[in-house]
């Protein structure tokens, strides 16, 4: 997962990715991942912003922990 979130975005730390990504390549990315994880057990959380204030979230997989706050 590293090295195909690393074609895409920017790694920040451990399991944390940030970059603008077009609907194209984000839709490429999301097939990709999902060839390979295991959606009962892997999780792939996708925070996009429609403001700078509001995120949206969209989870594939299993989500591991619930999160309500974001810093």
């Amino acid at each position: 997962m590293l090295k195909l979130c690393r074609k895409y975005l920017n790694w920040i730390q451990n399991s944390v990715f940030e970059g603008e990504i077009s609907e194209v390549k984000l839709k490429e990315l999301t097939l990709k991942a999902k060839d390979f994880m295991n959606e009962e057990e892997d999780s792939l959380i996708i925070f996009s912003g429609r403001t700078e204030k509001w995120l949206d979230k969209q989870i594939i997989g299993k989500e591991k922990s619930s999160t309500d706050n974001f810093l």
